[in-house]
């Protein structure tokens, strides 16, 4: 029952989508507050900004000024000096990120699907 069928032998626009991920454990209530794994603090959540200055083209890696400024991973970038990052192209996005001296991120903590998101976008 599990056999693939070629891509081309299907009749109609075909969508893949990513295999299920079975969400985390239910924890009662109760229990919440005392729980490791179960974490109420939403503030790691909210937008804030990051300014950093750099030589053009440096990349964001462990110990950087974009790491010590406050960029990790798992961060959304949401704008770059006041210019959308949600809905940008990804050649613009690496323009505007490599010729600005200063920037000055807008960004959230949204680690969710974020190491399926890495894979594919590492080349």
């Amino acid at each position: 029952m599990d056999q693939k069928i070629p891509y081309d032998d299907y009749q109609l626009p075909v969508v893949f989508l990513p295999s299920y991920e079975n969400p985390p454990a239910w924890i009662p209530p109760q229990d919440r507050i005392h729980h490791p794994d179960y974490n109420n603090e939403l503030t790691q959540f909210l937008p804030r900004n990051i300014v950093l200055k750099k030589p053009p083209g440096a990349q964001v890696v462990p110990d950087s000024d974009a790491h010590r400024a406050g960029l990790q991973e798992g961060d959304q970038v949401l704008s770059v000096n006041d210019v959308d990052f949600q809905d940008i192209e990804h050649s613009r996005a690496v323009e505007i990120l490599k010729t600005a001296r200063e920037i000055v991120m807008r960004v959230r903590y949204f680690p969710y699907n974020y190491q399926r998101q890495k894979e594919r976008t590492v080349h």
